[in-house]
Parts: C-alpha cells; sequence; structure tokens
C-alpha cells in the first residue's frame, strides 16, 4: 500500500546506506545467534501469505467482513505466540466503494464495443456516483455544446469536470495507463469527489477514442456504481512476552515496535484482488520473527510490540491512529511488501531515527541485504509525523493492487531475506555496542 499523505518530520535516509553485501566484516560475533536465524520458516511464512489472500477474506478491504476476519485471524496468531493482544477499533473516512461492475461501451460506426472492467478502464477516484447507466455522444472537452454528451478529458481534467457539470454533460472521460501486466490498479482512497461521473481509461484506448471522433459520431455507455463510505477499522496490537521476568535494575529499556499493514484494496463485485504481496508478504514475515524472538527469548533490554495495521490503504488511518498511543522513545520498523526483492530493499527513515538506522544498517551487512534509499510512502510516515523514530523497508510488490497480486508470486527467498534482516537488527538494538560477525 501507499499512503500519499507524508508525514511531518520525515527525512530521507541518503547517503548513509550502501550496498551492504559487499561490506567486510570485522571479526567478533554479534549476539545473532545463528540458530534463530535458522529457525525461521519459509513454509510457515508462505502459509500464512496463502491464508491471508484465500477467499474468506475478499481482499481483506477495511470495514469489510473479510477485513474483520482477518484481524481476528492475526490476534489469534499473536495469542498462540504468548502475547498480550488487543484488537483496537477507529473510524475511517472516505473509502471508495464499489457496489456493483461498472460498464462501459462505446458505438463507433455503428459497431458496439464492450469494454473490461480493471483492463480497458476503471473508476476514478473522484468520480461522482453513476448507478444507472448513461448514454450519450462523445465531445472533445473545448465543445461548444456538452450537454448530454461523454466529454474526452486531456490535461486539465478538474478544469474538464468544472465544464462539463456547468454545461450538464453526461460524464467525462481521462485517460490512465496500465502495469507491467497490462492491469489499471486499484485504489480506494482519493481526491475530492467532482460533480459529474468520471471514467479512466487506458491511454491507447482514449487515444484511439480521440482518433475516432475525428472521422465521425461515437457513443459511449457507461455507469460508475461506486460510493463514498465510512468504514471501521481495527489494529491488532500485541506485546510479546519477555524469556523471564525483567530483573528491576534500573536500566533503559529500549521500546522496538515491528509493523506492517494487513489490509488490502479489496475484492472487486466480480473479481478477486488477493493482496499477497501487498501487503501479507510483509504481514507474514512479521509474525514469523515475532515467533522466533519467543522462541529464542527476547533479550532484557527490550520489550518487542506488534502492530498489525488496518486503513492503510484507505489512508495510513490505523498508523495514525496507533502512533498517538506510543511513548515517544519507541523505535518502528514497518515493512510493507517482501515479495520479490529485486537489486535491493527500499528504505525510507524518519524521525529521530539515526541510531535505529545505523543498527538496521549493521544488521544488513551482518545478514548480506542490500539496501537502498528510496521513498517508501507507507505507515512509517504516520509514525515519523508523530515524532517516533521510524524506518519503512519494501523488497517488492509484483502485481500491486490488481488480481495479478496472488500468492505464487510471493517468492520465497524475498521473505527469508526480509525475515532475516528484521531478526539481526532487533538484535542488534539489544546489543548496538557489539562488533559484527562474518555474513551468515
Amino acid at each position: 500500500g501507499a499512503d500519499q499523505h507524508p508525514g511531518a518530520g520525515d527525512h530521507r535516509c541518503g547517503g548513509m546506506l550502501r550496498m551492504t553485501s559487499t561490506d567486510p566484516a570485522p571479526a567478533h560475533t554479534a549476539p545473532v545467534p545463528a540458530a534463530a536465524l535458522e529457525q525461521l520458516s519459509t513454509g510457515r511464512m508462505l502459509a500464512t501469505v496463502r491464508e491471508l489472500a484465500g477467499d474468506r477474506y475478499s481482499g481483506r478491504r477495511v470495514g469489510t467482513p473479510g477485513g474483520r476476519a482477518a484481524a481476528t485471524w492475526l490476534a489469534g496468531e499473536l495469542r498462540e505466540l504468548g502475547a498480550e493482544v488487543e484488537l483496537t477499533g477507529f473510524p475511517v473516512s472516505g473509502v471508495r466503494e464499489l457496489y456493483g461492475t461498472p460498464i462501459m461501451r462505446w458505438n463507433i460506426d455503428g459497431k458496439p464495443h464492450p469494454l473490461e472492467h480493471r483492463r480497458d478502464f476503471a473508476e476514478h477516484l473522484a468520480s461522482a456516483e453513476l448507478p444507472v447507466a448513461r448514454t450519450g455522444p462523445v465531445a472533445a472537452a473545448g465543445h461548444a455544446d456538452l450537454h448530454g454528451r461523454w466529454v474526452l478529458a486531456a490535461d486539465d481534467l478538474p478544469q474538464a469536470c468544472e465544464r462539463a457539470a456547468a454545461r450538464q454533460a453526461a460524464g467525462v472521460i481521462t485517460a490512465r495507463g496500465t502495469d507491467a501486466d497490462g492491469w489499471l490498479p486499484k485504489m480506494i482512497a482519493g481526491p475530492p469527489v467532482q460533480p459529474m461521473p468520471i471514467l479512466a481509461l487506458r491511454t491507447e484506448l482514449h487515444q484511439h477514442l480521440t482518433e475516432a471522433l475525428g472521422r465521425g459520431p461515437v457513443h459511449v455507455t457507461a455507469s460508475m456504481p461506486m460510493r463514498v463510505v465510512v468504514a471501521d477499522g481495527v489494529n491488532v496490537e500485541g506485546r510479546l512476552p519477555a524469556a523471564r521476568p525483567r530483573a528491576d535494575t534500573g536500566a533503559a529499556l529500549t521500546r522496538v515496535l515491528l509493523t506492517a499493514h494487513f489490509d488490502g484494496v479489496g475484492d472487486d463485485p466480480e473479481r478477486r484482488l488477493p493482496a499477497a504481496a501487498d501487503n501479507a508478504s510483509g504481514v507474514a514475515v512479521i509474525l514469523e520473527v515475532a515467533r522466533v524472538l519467543v522462541a529464542v527469548g527476547i533479550p532484557d533490554p527490550l520489550e518487542v510490540r506488534v502492530a498489525l495495521l488496518d486503513g492503510e490503504e484507505a489512508g495510513a488511518w490505523g498508523s495514525a491512529h496507533h502512533a498517538a498511543t506510543l511513548p515517544a522513545d519507541t523505535l518502528v520498523i514497518n515493512l510493507d511488501g517482501a515479495a520479490q526483492l529485486h537489486q535491493a530493499a527500499s528504505v525510507e527513515a524518519g524521525g529521530p531515527a539515526h541510531a535505529l538506522l545505523a543498527c538496521l544498517d549493521r544488521a544488513a551487512r551482518l545478514t548480506g541485504v542490500p539496501l537502498r534509499a528510496g521513498a517508501m510512502a507507507s505507515d512509517n510516515r504516520r509514525y515519523a509525523a508523530a515524532g517516533l523514530a521510524a524506518i519503512g523497508i519494501g523488497m517488492g510488490m509484483p502485481g500491486y493492487q490488481t488480481p495479478a497480486e496472488t500468492p505464487d508470486r510471493v517468492e520465497a527467498g524475498t521473505l527469508m531475506t526480509a525475515a532475516r534482516l528484521l531478526l539481526a537488527t532487533v538484535s542488534r538494538l539489544a546489543h548496538p555496542g557489539t562488533q559484527d560477525g562474518p555474513a551468515v
């Protein structure tokens, strides 16, 4: 998922990161137990991805039965680890909901041509609701008479919508590109709704329609059964059990929070959107790291919590709600996408994150994971905006927010790479002064 509203106080890590896999390692071993790394299981992580991407969760959109069922299942997984678990609700406004499959077809030279939703066209997030199909001739945006016509918008969509509404047009048709697989990805949060229905037509089809209009009359029939709703989100928050009762030594506690959002954009009315990469993959890694930390024992200086967040796809509402409840010294590591690592993991740091970033970098050298500075527009920005040290990590989302985002595209090797990096980073935070050992 991608929160499009960066928080105040955000800063990029820039030159602090390097390609870590080529760095030499000092001689003394850090307390990242090789045995702990060996306990990480790709089988368990892949099983979690398959579970969350399954039919019964219906794409896990915030506020839906599938989203709530996913939260319940995740809470059960954390309780099995002995974690203290709390489910915290919060309202989410402005969610776009398709309650039917939009239709669009055109008629050129007397020949009807139906178009496929999500392949040829999609909803525009600023569209007004149009539950019943409307037919009308097509006109260029500058045409003198737009009454009852579908308006082909070029570059300035707001101006085209304003002019179309003033002249009682049927609606507006704008252009939008596809992803590498030829899909128009789904989103559920966006700009304010305009007074006109708006359809986003695949770029080359928009050009074809424009050219056809230059040769003669064109008619379009379209509907947009989309409304804006308020949803109820729920975060799954867990405190992992310590290995033993903490001694009252007066030593400062290091609070670590591992986060990933579990929500997706939700299924279309007649099409599955499994949301395997974004972000079942990240959740699977966080759960696996939590399992291993509990199994090997959390080092005494650390308090480790897990937050599996809802509402990220609708504007990172879950993390915004959660961040306000945390102690100011909490160190946040957010994982959004761990499905297909290419050359390096993308990392963005925000808030007072220099020490946390240094531990991540040293852990990456230990485990041989290359890092690079890159924008991670996700829940980490909400934590950073609240003044917390926060890092966002991403390792790829094949099929992002389309029907092609299936479990088979989540790579076992990428899951393991992410899990090893996070486990090593938590270990570094427990013993920040210990020298690194050879890469494992």
